[in-house]
């Protein structure tokens, strides 16, 4: 009973999100300009990558959006564009979005009718797929491709990125997006990470978002069972079924979600 009160509780919190997500210009957004700049994501990025030991050792690609979806920042590990999966990038800015558009903070709880939120996209994959809770969820929002692949690609990581300025749209089910918390709990945008196995970007976005110091997240309700890690990758699948609905699957060399630090 109590996780079905729950999975109602998320969907009724994924739909407002969604709403919010597409209200463009409604005054609400932090903006870019509360959020780190595209060195302090590169070097939270790079620490990130080697600290984490698990998956395959790759360098990554790191997006930020602001709370309407807009790209703040885009940036990479390796000595040059080459250095890490080409395809990485657009996928990174794709996590930001979503766990941007699928979390929530306490200002969306009025009148007991909403729940403070964050979501993963490691927490999605489960809910996701053919007679999960949410199917269908990862072909709501498209990428805009003439914002993705616009030009030059020289700039694709730079400081000036093409994506920088403009909302990116895409939804990703699987690990390495996270929703980002300021010291006032609030809810400023979100990260994305992708280079490597889906698991390592979940945990290399975790520590990035740590090393930023945008994890302050306690009292922010989640669906990993620990308050400590409320938007922590959940692995409980067993036999292709997720237990609670919002399990993610293991990947070569996976890490441990609990060594992760702790939300502040």
């Amino acid at each position: 009973m109590q996780r079905r009160f729950l999975i109602v509780g998320v969907c009724a919190a994924l739909a407002a999100s969604s709403a919010m997500a597409q209200g463009n210009g409604n005054g609400n957004s932090n903006g870019c300009s509360s959020l780190p700049s595209y060195s302090q994501l590169k070097a939270a990025l790079v620490a990130a990558t080697n600290t984490e030991t698990s998956g395959l050792n790759m360098n990554m690609w790191g997006t930020i959006v602001d709370r309407d979806g807009v790209v703040c920042a885009v940036a990479f590990t390796g000595t040059g564009r080459g250095s890490q999966w080409a395809g990485s990038r657009v996928i990174s800015a794709q996590k930001a979005n979503t766990a941007n558009a699928f979390s929530l903070d306490s200002s969306a709880v009025s009148g007991g009718n909403g729940l403070a939120l964050a979501l993963s996209t490691a927490n999605l994959f489960s809910a996701v797929q053919p007679g999960g809770s949410l199917f269908g969820l990862q072909e709501s929002n498209p990428v805009d491709t003439s914002v993705a692949f616009k030009g030059p690609s020289g700039n694709y990581g730079a400081n000036n990125d093409p994506m920088v300025g403009s909302k990116i749209g895409g939804v990703n089910v699987f690990g390495g997006g996270l929703a980002l918390y300021d010291s006032n709990h609030k809810m400023v945008g979100a990260i994305g990470v992708s280079g490597d196995t889906s698991c390592a970007d979940h945990f290399i976005a975790w520590w990035t978002r740590h090393n930023l110091s945008l994890d302050f997240l306690t009292g922010i309700g989640g669906v990993s069972g620990d308050a400590a890690h409320p938007d922590n990758i959940i692995f409980d699948i067993v036999g292709g079924v997720s237990a609670g609905g919002f399990g993610h699957p293991t990947c070569i060399n996976t890490g441990s979600p609990a060594a992760l630090p702790a939300v502040q």
